[in-house]
């Protein structure tokens, strides 16, 4: 029988590794979220004539109203993206090529699909739509005004997402990178020129991100044309297919509901905010949610890194490796958290007058970042701890952690405690959800380290 002979993910140093495998990931997820802060940085600053300065936080407050119905549309776009990704992977690994192959183009013509079905619906009912997540008089404008232009681009959008995914799992990860930092680029550049210099207001951001991504998917396009690569696109590949839609929906089922639930708590957030803050109050959630989103997206980034670390070792059975890298992803995550919470809690003044020169929104952003990070430390435990899971194939684990924390938590926190506290309850509601999170994470993960110590020592009794 020949040897086994692991690979560098066996061999090779922990912190090495990790940062050769993490930091590609940070990057494009830390780009992803800049591209969102530079749109709300300049939609900030538009004042009731459209030009810089003098914000009345209108347009602001419009854009937050619309994460919930941007966030089903990025649960859809994951849904596929990231259901066809995994199945081309397991296809490549298997050898079959061609199956990849169909797999690529019924991605293509899904998001398609998808997206023109997803923006018909929406343009009918949008102003109803936009009302029910919190719109008032003075912000249904600039939502709608916003959202038109996204949902016509909504096809470019769902293909451009899921065209960065099939880039990762057909073995280009760095130029899924480099698509994503152009995105964000270009965006950065547009903004200025059709917010404040062609005076379009909130509309030109929602052109400026749209052009941005289609300039992105042009190069996707481009890229997964090369005929010299092993998946790419030609004609008989983009007839749908039952099986392989079935497959793609089946793996990307769980990113969706993971999504939707995200929709239905910032929904019930807005609502609160609306409720007992008026539209300044949803203004300042949309301000601090997208900082607090960008320290999130580094974690997740780390949690990436770790994946296949973790994976490879766990399978291996080296697990000093597996804890030593759990271990080390935690302290990464540490730092970037205790960055975010240092920042939330001693100096948040600095990061909201980035996005408005609104007074009242400031201060209402000031005390919502303070109470939304005070236990900011912990949630990167929680995170890489629940990615931790997903790594060793527990799925179901790493899914009951994040609907626990939305669903069994959030939740009933957002229902119970504005009514006693009012605004602060909404804003007290975060805290506390992570922080019973937290617990619950802590305490699965000393059940699995005990289960594992427990059948190692049986392995060595025998």
């Amino acid at each position: 029988m020949a040897k086994y002979v692991p690979t560098e993910l066996g061999t090779r140093s922990i912190p090495r590794l990790l940062f050769q495998y993490a930091l590609p990931a940070i990057i494009a997820m830390t780009a992803a979220s800049l591209y969102n802060i530079v749109d709300s940085i300049f939609i900030g600053h538009i004042g009731p004539d459209g030009t810089w300065g003098n914000s009345d936080g209108m347009a602001i407050s419009g854009l937050a109203l619309t994460f919930p119905l941007m966030n089903i549309s990025i649960a859809l776009g994951a849904m596929v993206g990231v259901g066809a990704s995994t199945v081309i992977s397991v296809r490549l690994g298997q050898k079959e090529y061609e199956t990849a192959q169909h797999v690529l183009g019924n991605t293509v013509i899904l998001n398609i699909l998808l997206g023109t079905i997803f923006t018909i619906i929406c343009l009918a009912f949008l102003d109803p739509i936009l009302i029910l997540f919190g719109a008032s008089e003075a912000t249904l404008p600039y939502a709608r005004d916003y959202m038109t232009i996204i949902l016509l681009g909504n096809v470019i959008s769902h293909s451009y997402f899921g065209l960065n995914a099939v880039l990762r799992s057909a073995g280009h990860p760095q130029k899924a990178m480099y698509c994503t930092i152009l995105t964000v680029a270009v965006n950065a550049v547009l903004d200025p020129i059709f917010i404040f210099v062609l005076r379009m207001g909130i509309q030109g951001a929602a052109i400026a991100t749209i052009l941005s991504q289609l300039i992105s998917l042009i190069w996707q396009f481009k890229l997964l044309n090369n005929k010299d690569e092993l998946l790419h696109l030609h004609r008989g590949i983009y007839g749908l297919k039952p099986v392989i839609i079935r497959q793609i929906i089946a793996v990307g089922m769980s990113p969706f509901l993971m999504n939707l639930c995200a929709c239905l708590v910032v929904l019930l957030i807005n609502k609160g905010m609306k409720e007992y803050g008026g539209d300044p109050a949803i203004a300042a959630y949309g301000i601090v949610n997208r900082v607090v989103f960008l320290f999130i997206m580094m974690v997740m980034g780390l949690n990436q890194g770790m994946q296949p670390i973790v994976g490879y070792n766990w399978g291996a059975k080296q697990n000093d490796r597996v804890w030593h890298t759990l271990r080390l992803t935690i302290i990464c995550a540490e730092v970037v958290v205790i960055t975010g919470f240092m920042m939330g809690e001693f100096c948040p003044h600095v990061l909201t007058h980035l996005f408005t020169d609104n007074d009242v929104i400031t201060i209402m952003s000031d005390h919502g970042f303070r109470i939304d990070v005070l236990v900011f430390p912990l949630v990167g435990i929680q995170m890489v701890i629940g990615n931790f899971f997903q790594s060793i194939g527990h799925a179901g684990k790493s899914i009951f952690q994040s609907l626990t924390r939305q669903m069994l938590f959030l939740i009933p926190f957002l229902i119970i405690l504005p009514p006693h506290m009012g605004l602060d309850g909404v804003w007290y509601s975060i805290p506390l959800s992570d922080l019973c999170s937290f617990f619950v994470s802590i305490g699965m993960l000393w059940w699995l380290v005990r289960k594992v110590n427990r059948d190692e020592a049986h392995r060595l009794a025998k």
